[in-house]
């Protein structure tokens, strides 16, 4: 019999990792392990729940080795999907390790090794559910029950990712269309279809409804495991893609439990800004010293060499020392009022009318840079170096400074790197909130909205922010809620998946455009290329599987979008 790559990938990943060696050789036709394939191990079942967490992110479990610096783990997905929208843009595409995403093209199609990549990643640590779920077992042990609600949450979670990154058309577009194929603790035949939109949720709801039941007394040590809070907001998220409004606002609040969202000193923070979490933290994960993507290729190939450019005097870092960082979308910049804290997470291209006309070899010019970027970093002349000598642009305009260097250490990148990545915020939960609130009485969520937005700008008005999109077919009042999620979930991995649920396009070319010169596009629907292609392999072994479309992308600058 042929087997499906979802088992070879998931056999692969789950070799990788550090578990006991009493454990059997799994047969790559099922997609877990026996209770008498694990009943010689001690500890297996607590070993396989630890598993499913601690192998978010660290190790190269993609190609295996540090070659490829986007090879470390869940994070990186927030960078391929985000990229491929409007809202971050990257340096010159040809140089830049997510250009792929970027340019969105063939090269996303089935035949090239990228396609693999979420396969790779996604069915592994769907793998290492179905272990935990299979173990378990109908009914059971107490001590088993929180383990059992940890790896029905996270699968729910992945299959929710995987959903929306294959499926063709949104459940509420048309709940027949194909997501993924659906890999249980008991699936053994490799031949599976791809699930349905209707199938694919209510298999994710039933995940979510027995997680819930699982935690509701389990109390964790900390927000690196999931607790029932995540469960529900994981529900919320759910409701909010099949625009089941009601059970979204239900979800969404209750999340928000015991939670509060990012002070301005927090979001601000130039030594724990989104690097350490905090009272609006709900789940995330944390790079460790002892991490392959840490200790290899001196650290480049892990989130931070992407996303914290304050480490030039480590020498290393894509972001700091080769390549240069990443950039907000200028409109959208613009478009930030100043009287809103969020604004400051990217330099303000006024900066450089200062910075380009100091000598960086002269005190005076230190003293010009230092007091420029005085309000941006405590590490000026390390900014200033990236942006000038190192950024393809040669500026400072736009720069990303949302995530920072762990302690405020710039001269480490071993220890500036080790932070840790919000996967969940109480945030994202007041959105919902609002959003789900007000699809069912605009007044209700604009009275939400307006009371999230104020704890950013003190001096928000509502209404400023519906702007002239192509798709303008949702209201106005579900453009702003999207502008507030574009603005406070920058980088966080959410704009493919708004793109598709809210059916918008997108739009690099405009008058005043930083994006990069033969890729700035407007697309005036949903881009092919977010719907994301199988790999070749998988649909060749698993004749059920149907594929998506090789992606085309536009040749070259589109007619500039008038706002």
């Amino acid at each position: 019999m042929k087997k499906s790559t979802i088992y070879i990938a998931a056999m692969a990943f789950t070799s990788a990792l550090t578990l006991n060696s009493c454990i059997k050789e799994i047969d790559p036709q099922t997609s877990y392990i026996t209770a008498d394939q694990a009943k010689d191990a001690p500890g297996s079942f607590d070993n396989f729940t630890s598993s499913i967490t601690s192998s978010l992110n660290g190790s190269f479990t993609y190609s295996g080795s540090s070659e490829y610096p986007w090879d470390f783990g869940y994070p990186s997905f927030y960078l391929q999907r985000d990229v491929m929208g409007q809202d971050i843009v990257i340096q010159d595409s040809g140089s830049e390790w997510y250009s792929t995403w970027y340019q969105s093209g063939t090269s996303l199609g089935p035949t090239y090794a990228v396609c693999q990549l979420p396969w790779t990643y996604y069915y592994g640590w769907i793998k290492n559910c179905n272990n935990v779920i299979a173990l378990a077992g109908d009914n059971p042990s107490a001590s088993q029950r929180s383990g059992l609600g940890i790896a029905l949450a996270m699968r729910a979670m992945f299959y929710m990712d995987l959903a929306r990154m294959f499926a063709p058309q949104t459940y509420t577009a048309n709940q027949d269309a194909p997501t993924v194929p659906i890999v249980k603790e008991d699936t053994k035949e490799s031949s599976n279809p791809r699930a349905t939109n209707r199938d694919m949720w209510a298999f994710i709801l039933s995940d979510l409804n027995r997680a819930e039941e699982m935690l509701a007394s389990y109390s964790r040590s900390n927000v690196y495991t999931p607790d029932v809070s995540v469960v529900k907001g994981l529900k919320a998220r759910a409701y909010l893609t099949m625009g089941n409004w009601a059970e979204a606002e239900r979800y969404a609040r209750e999340a928000q439990v015991g939670y509060v969202p990012m002070t301005k000193e927090q979001y601000l923070s130039k030594t724990e800004g989104f690097n350490t979490p905090n009272g609006s933290w709900m789940f995330g994960l944390t790079f460790r010293s002892s991490d392959p993507n840490i200790t290899n290729n001196d650290a480049d190939s892990s989130w931070g060499s992407q996303m914290i450019i304050e480490v030039s005097a480590s020498g290393c870092g894509y972001a700091s020392n080769y390549i240069g960082p990443k950039f907000i979308d200028a409109h959208l910049f613009n478009t930030i009022p100043a009287t809103d804290f969020r604004r400051m997470c990217f330099i303000d291209p006024a900066v450089d009318g200062v910075l380009g006309s100091a000598d960086p070899e002269t005190p005076a010019g230190q003293k010009a840079i230092a007091d420029a970027l005085a309000e941006y970093t405590d590490d000026p002349m390390g900014v200033y170096n990236t942006c000038y000598n190192v950024s393809a642009t040669g500026e400072a305009a736009y720069t990303e400074l949302k995530f920072r260097p762990k302690d405020g250490v710039h001269d480490n990148q071993y220890t500036a790197f080790t932070v840790a990545v919000p996967m969940m915020r109480v945030e994202e939960m007041m959105l919902i909130e609002a959003e789900a609130a007000g699809m069912q009485n605009e007044a209700r969520g604009i009275q939400l909205l307006t009371a999230f937005a104020k704890t950013r700008d003190e001096n928000f008005i509502y209404g400023r922010h519906n702007e002239a999109y192509y798709n303008n077919a949702t209201s106005a009042f579900q453009n702003e809620v999207w502008w507030q999620r574009r603005v406070e979930l920058w980088g966080e991995g959410f704009a493919t998946f708004d793109i598709k649920r809210l059916e918008k396009g997108i739009i690099r070319s405009y008058e005043g455009t930083n994006h990069v010169d033969n890729y700035q596009w407007n697309v005036e629907k949903v881009p092919d290329w977010m719907n994301l292609c199988i790999i070749q392999t998988e649909t060749n072994n698993n004749p059920a599987c149907t594929n998506n479309p090789t992606p085309v992308a536009p040749k070259g600058n589109s007619t500039p979008f008038v706002w």
